[in-house]
């Protein structure tokens, strides 16, 4: 597991912290002496943009989704060395252009540190382009659900938790107070390890899509009702994003008010947050998203009590947000693209055919001690059963027959005479090319649990992922397995 959080909550509200770092007065940016300052909104050529985002390389695309998006963003390099985020929409939407513009204007014409600010638009022919500054330490459901070198620290947590209130704050106070889909994707970190909220969820009126992601379990009750988004959902949906602070999973709000009502709420706790928050700051943080999450949309708190709320709840004031975040400082360039092997590529565009092509390729030389194995117990009956079995479903899988291939391997799996993660991993690319992806999921992740440091099983795991619509969680097993590999070959 990761390093756990320090016990230190030295207060240090006046002497060292810049106001702006907790206060929500000062939070626009308008230094005119700041070499750094944002430019005003600019409209940009689509050339400058194609150029910066290397023709729009599918290398340079940093949304969750991928190419798979309706609206896929970008990162790209303008002239000036300015890195910056760019949204591309489908043709469908924004037929007006006008519309969009006047809409991407009034976006742009906000300023703060709380968000990751719109700088610019481009509409050219069907094209309809955002530009935003581009933050480069990735989403908070990158570092919240799928941390690799420490989990979240609890200072951290409520840090995110009051800068994403301020940043409702500000919209509010410039009467930009809907938001759209408010959720953990939503929320990025900045080269000082800030958070940040993106402004491409200010947006309204585009054809992209609905307000809100088609999970209803997370969906607030009034918006299922008007299909409206209004600022009280805006807040429901902060109320969930303070379970996923509090849990470090994605809860849905009817199970996590289950157990606050049933007074079972360390039960909700993050396991790796164990010891290090008091259960006083544990229940104000639950106390105040049992509020947020009221069915009556006029019982919650608007963003302004959000905020004088978690201010008293800081921790760690004087720490850098890098330094709770776990990154190094600075991080101003993104980092390269994963150069991904023709097995990540097959599972990045879920080619079964030619997964397929690569398992037989590779055999069964992955598979550990299982040769050594055999060379001594093949006199058994049990084990030339075992071994029958496997046979018998590495030929159906050789000609395609999966249904076989799944029955022959089950029987060799449930023999339990020798465990083989190449036969999971065959047993899960079957059950995918049969449309049984929770199945198959099941097979990559015991293929994982027998060789933890084999590539393979990652990949696989991935393409269920992709095949269970869990794209997010897909592309952190692609990027595990493909550094994997990549480690491996160094070696």
């Amino acid at each position: 597991m990761g390093a756990r959080c320090s016990k230190f909550s030295i207060c240090w509200w006046h002497s060292h912290l810049k106001p702006s770092v907790l206060q929500s007065s000062d939070l626009e940016d308008g230094g005119k002496n700041d070499k750094n300052a944002l430019p005003s909104f600019n409209e940009f050529s689509l050339q400058e943009l194609k150029a910066a985002t290397n023709g729009f390389s599918p290398d340079n695309i940093v949304s969750e989704h991928g190419e798979k998006a309706p609206n896929v963003v970008y990162k790209g390099r303008l002239q000036n060395d300015r890195w910056i985020a760019v949204k591309r929409f489908n043709k469908s939407a924004w037929p007006d252009h006008r519309q969009f513009t006047e809409e991407a204007r009034s976006v742009g014409n906000l300023r703060s540190e709380r968000l990751a600010n719109l700088i610019g638009c481009c509409y050219e022919g069907d094209e309809r382009l955002l530009v935003a500054e581009f933050m480069p330490n990735e989403t908070l459901a990158k570092h919240l659900f799928h941390w690799e070198a420490q989990p979240m620290k609890w200072a951290m947590r409520l840090r995110v938790a009051l800068y994403l209130a301020q940043a409702l704050e500000y919209c509010s106070s410039k009467g930009r107070a809907l938001y759209h889909d408010l959720n953990a994707y939503r929320v990025l970190f900045d080269q000082d390890g800030n958070p940040r909220l993106s402004c491409f969820g200010l947006m309204k009126n585009s054809r992209d899509g609905k307000s809100y992601s088609t999970n209803l379990a997370f969906t607030p009750p009034e918006y299922l009702r008007t299909g409206r988004v209004t600022q009280e959902s805006v807040v429901y949906s902060f109320g969930t994003m303070l379970l996923d602070l509090l849990s470090g999973k994605h809860i849905p709000p009817s199970h996590a008010l289950d157990l606050i009502r049933g007074k079972n709420f360390l039960m909700l706790m993050d396991s790796c947050l164990e010891g290090h928050f008091s259960n006083d700051d544990g229940t104000e943080l639950v106390r105040l998203a049992s509020r947020c999450l009221q069915y009556e949309a006029r019982e919650r708190p608007n963003a302004k009590s959000l905020v004088a709320a978690l201010m008293s709840l800081q921790k760690e004031t004087e720490v850098p947000s890098y330094v709770l975040l776990g990154i190094p400082h600075g991080t101003a360039n993104p980092t390269q693209p994963l150069s991904l092997t023709p097995m990540g590529e097959a599972c990045l565009r879920m080619d079964l055919t030619a997964i397929h092509e690569n398992l037989e390729k590779i055999g069964y030389k992955d598979d550990e001690g299982i040769a050594n194995e055999l060379s001594f117990q093949m006199w058994t009956k049990q084990m030339q059963e075992s071994l029958t079995s496997k046979r018998q479903g590495d030929a159906a899988f050789r000609a395609k027959d999966f249904t076989t291939a799944i029955d022959c391997y089950t029987q060799f799996i449930d023999g339990g005479t020798m465990v083989s993660p190449t036969v999971f991993v065959r047993r899960c690319l079957s059950y995918l090319m049969s449309d049984m992806p929770q199945e198959a999921l099941g097979d990559a992740i015991q293929a994982h649990v027998v060789s933890t440091e084999w590539p393979t099983a990652f990949y696989l795991q991935a393409a269920a992922l992709f095949s269970l619509g869990m794209e997010s969680d897909a592309q952190e097993s692609l990027k595990d397995g493909t550094n994997l590999e990549a480690k491996r070959n160094k070696n």
